[in-house]
């Protein structure tokens, strides 16, 4: 385990190939007998298969909250625990989740990343800037791409979606089948799951997200869209197919984040001299540095954030994010996407660049994106086993 010449040791990487996020497609196209990808996860012998992602539901937030969720909470007791990809945020975690590779082979690093081609900051989820490609910035074939050519794979999700970056980056293959509501959602998936044949379906949510951010993941709000999907998966779970084998993981969890613990870091001129670009999330910032700035620079940077955040947060360089193996293994073209300091909130803080953030950004209340185990632990539920 890596150092972070601070007070606390640096959480363990994610074990990509073993237990996470990027680990439950690639079983699940195994298990459907497409060449080339492991069982991982020894999922049991299926002839359909319907994956759920719940965007935001963290294991740590189901156990607390699995009073309103009793029909999730009945399979907790035989569930796994899955480590999101690092950061723990949409945009990576879903680069995982369709690649099957880590965060440093399929490019999506961030929420905002550095762009190095334009020398620009782009985001990669709701803002894919118009001079990127989705399909050249991940150009790696997706786990649903692959296994079209075996099984029908079907993707049920809101219909923006359907042609999105997000999807073209690392969603893309098979059909996509929109829908809106909730009993929608469960309709058009169990259409897709009972046509004759092998199928993978995957079932994205992203309700409760939006009620965590907006509201806090403590908050009535997120309660009710909590009790919405149980009810809503223990109908689908009903009325399967008997060959089915039904699964539930999310991207990520979340934290609340208390409006006097939310800073601006930009008003502390020594934490953002030498930076060029700051980019990554509330709970792990990136900043990109000068071309120019030497070691003595760069040693003075990190003494600034340490001194000013490290008794609240890991503050990490580039090399010992990489050698840390948070992003797996690091291709040549997607090392400039990664900051030169990383800034991992430990405690519920939210650090902002109002520079460049809209006051708005600085009264969401759910936030994501550090290596805490409330962000970086998720469920795997086998809410339907197949017989």
């Amino acid at each position: 385990m890596v150092q972070n010449h601070h007070r606390e040791p640096l959480p363990p990487a994610p074990e990509y190939g073993h237990d996470t996020i990027a680990d439950v497609l690639p079983s699940c196209a195994a298990v459907l007998g497409v060449n080339g990808y492991q069982n991982s996860l020894d999922l049991p012998p299926a002839g359909r298969i319907c994956v759920v992602l719940v965007d935001g539901l963290g294991k740590a937030l189901l156990r607390q909250h699995g009073s309103h969720a009793p029909f999730l909470r009945s399979t907790l007791s035989n569930s796994r625990t899955l480590s999101a990809a690092v950061p723990t945020t949409t945009a990576a975690s879903l680069g995982s989740f369709g690649t099957g590779l880590a965060p440093g082979i399929h490019g999506m690093t961030g929420y905002d990343v550095l762009d190095p081609d334009q020398d620009k900051v782009v985001n990669l989820l709701g803002g894919w800037d118009a001079n990127v490609d989705p399909e050249r910035w991940q150009p790696h074939d997706t786990v649903l791409e692959r296994a079209a050519s075996h099984v029908r794979v079907t993707t049920v999700s809101l219909p923006r979606f359907a042609e999105s970056a997000m999807t073209r980056a690392c969603l893309r293959g098979g059909e996509f089948s929109p829908a809106s509501g909730v009993h929608a959602r469960v309709s058009v998936a169990l259409e897709a799951l009972r046509r004759p044949g092998p199928a993978l379906v995957y079932q994205y949510w992203n309700e409760l997200d939006k009620a965590g951010h907006r509201y806090g993941c403590q908050s009535v709000q997120w309660l009710e869209q909590l009790e919405e999907i149980d009810s809503a998966m223990r109908r689908l779970a009903a009325k399967l197919p008997p060959d089915t084998l039904l699964l539930l993981t999310a991207d990520h969890g979340m934290v609340d984040i208390a409006p006097e613990q939310r800073f601006d870091y930009s008003l502390d001129a020594s934490l953002i001299d030498g930076v060029r670009h700051t980019a990554g999330e509330p709970r792990m910032v990136q900043l990109f540095t000068e071309p120019g700035l030497d070691a003595n620079g760069m040693s003075l940077l990190l003494d600034a954030w340490r001194q000013a955040y490290g008794s609240r947060a890991w503050i990490i360089s580039r090399q010992e994010a990489i050698a840390s193996g948070y992003f797996g293994d690091v291709l040549d073209s997607v090392h400039g996407r990664i900051g030169d300091i990383l800034i991992a909130a430990r405690e519920p803080i939210a650090l902002f660049d109002g520079r460049r953030v809209a006051d708005s950004a600085m009264s969401v209340v759910g936030q994501h994106g550090s290596l805490t185990r409330a962000e970086r632990e998720v469920p795997l539920l086998t809410l339907h086993r197949p017989g």
